[in-house]
Order: structure tokens, then C-alpha cells, then sequence
């Protein structure tokens, strides 16, 4: 179950570390050598010793507590990793493209991509994204949530309904609080699309079943940091963080 972890982490570079740890209301960032990862803010679980000494800490060594109980250490582990991977040398290095002539977040949304495909499709959605509504007019649709909202099915309902999808759009926040394994193992019918800034941006994924990857690059880290920093949620995309869509 630990191997789509341990891949992610033996592939951070031993020479980065943490310059700058922020865990924020509803995100936590990580800047490196590289740039500046993020990961949603999950709270609960075990409670276990304080991290400490961050700032110098390999960041290899922080990627590592993405694998703790404890959700908030998980949280800066998800954000450490995603601080190697998600930034514009990697994604040109995958892609051949410029992150900075990828246009708006609407044309990179992943969902709005993938929208001719999904008609007449039974799709899974695992996490409650906003503004999705509008897919219930194309296809048989059904979300998933850890705290359902209205018609959402609750997340143990996964292991009843992901096997007999066409398509299955997972949160980047089931790294972090250790689902993603058994989710795509479930998946595994389904073309899989992984989304949300919490998404690590590499091709390591397409080993694990993962069909695209749709995550997040910081275009401005001091406007993002700034933003993190204060509480914002949903407006991180209006500051600072671009959103990607690519496909293996």
C-alpha cells in the first residue's frame, strides 16, 4: 500500500531542502530549491510528536510524514513532495510545454476537458469539487464525500460503486489521508483522473492506473503565499496558482 508513497519520495532529489513551511487554514505550502508546493490542510488523526527544525530539514525527510496518522504532518509531507514536482522546469521536462502559455484555469480545468468524453458515461467524482453541477446534464453522475452534501453518496459507498465506472475523478487530498491506493485499486475499470492541487504533477502516477493528472503550479509564489497566509481557499486560483491538465 506504501508504494506509490515510497516511488514519490525516493524521487525527490537528496540535494533539496525546506526553505519556508506554512500551514495554513485550508492550505499548506512547502517552498524548496525548486518552488513552492501546496496541499490542502487536513486536520485530526493520531496525535504524535510536534514536527520541528523544518526550515533546513531535507526536504526528502519532510516528503516522508505524507506517510504519518497525524493529518496535518501528512499535510506537510503531500505539500514537501508536491514542492519537487509541481513547478514549470518539471512540467516542461514531462511535457515539452511552458506552464506560463498554458492559458486560463478554465481552459486547464479538468473536468471542462474531459466534458466531450464523459456524455452518456457513468462518472465518479470522489470529493465534493464546487461548481461541477453542470455535468449532472451529460452524464450518470455520482459524488463521493467524506461529509456528503445533498444527493453525494458518503466515501465508504466507493468500494460499492468505482469498479462499474467509465470515468473516476479523485480528490489529490485521498494522497494525504492515505485512500488513494485502495481508490484506484478500485478504479482500476475506469479511466482515472487525479485532480486539485494536492496532486502531485509526475509521471510516476501512470504507473499506478492514473490516466491524467490535473494539478497545480504556482505561477506567483508571493502572491499565493500571501493568500495561503491569510485563509483563502477557492481564490488561490485568482492568486497565484495555475492550474494543469495532462494526460499520459
Amino acid at each position: 500500500m506504501w508504494k506509490i508513497y515510497d516511488d514519490l519520495i525516493n524521487a525527490i532529489p537528496e540535494d533539496l531542502t525546506v526553505k519556508e513551511c506554512l500551514v495554513g487554514l485550508h492550505w499548506t505550502l512547502v517552498r524548496s530549491e525548486r518552488g513552492v508546493g501546496a496541499a490542502m490542510t487536513l486536520k485530526g488523526g493520531r496525535a504524535e510528536s510536534e514536527l520541528t527544525g523544518i526550515v533546513g530539514m531535507p526536504l526528502k525527510k519532510l516528503a516522508s510524514h505524507v506517510k504519518s496518522w497525524n493529518m496535518v504532518q501528512a499535510s506537510v509531507g503531500q505539500a514537501a513532495i508536491n514542492s519537487a514536482f509541481n513547478v514549470y522546469d518539471n512540467l516542461a521536462a514531462i511535457t515539452g510545454l511552458d506552464a506560463r502559455k498554458l492559458g486560463s484555469n478554465d481552459d486547464n480545468n479538468a473536468f471542462r476537458q474531459f466534458l466531450p468524453e464523459l456524455k452518456g458515461k457513468k462518472v465518479a467524482v470522489i470529493g465534493h469539487f464546487p461548481h461541477i453541477d453542470f455535468l449532472n446534464d451529460v452524464c450518470h453522475l455520482s459524488i463521493l464525500e467524506r461529509k456528503p452534501q445533498g444527493s453525494d453518496y458518503p466515501d465508504p459507498a466507493c468500494e460499492y460503486i468505482l469498479p462499474y465506472q467509465d470515468f473516476v475523478f479523485i480528490t489529490g487530498t485521498a494522497f494525504t489521508n492515505k485512500t488513494m491506493p485502495r481508490l484506484l485499486e478500485l478504479s482500476k475499470n475506469a479511466k482515472v483522473v487525479v485532480v486539485g492541487p494536492s496532486v502531485p504533477i509526475t509521471p510516476i502516477l501512470f504507473k499506478y492506473g492514473v490516466d491524467a493528472i490535473a494539478g497545480m503550479i504556482v505561477r506567483d509564489e508571493a502572491v499565493f503565499w500571501k493568500c495561503a497566509q491569510e485563509g483563502g481557499k477557492m481564490n488561490i486560483f485568482k492568486q497565484g496558482g495555475q492550474m494543469v491538465c495532462i494526460r499520459s
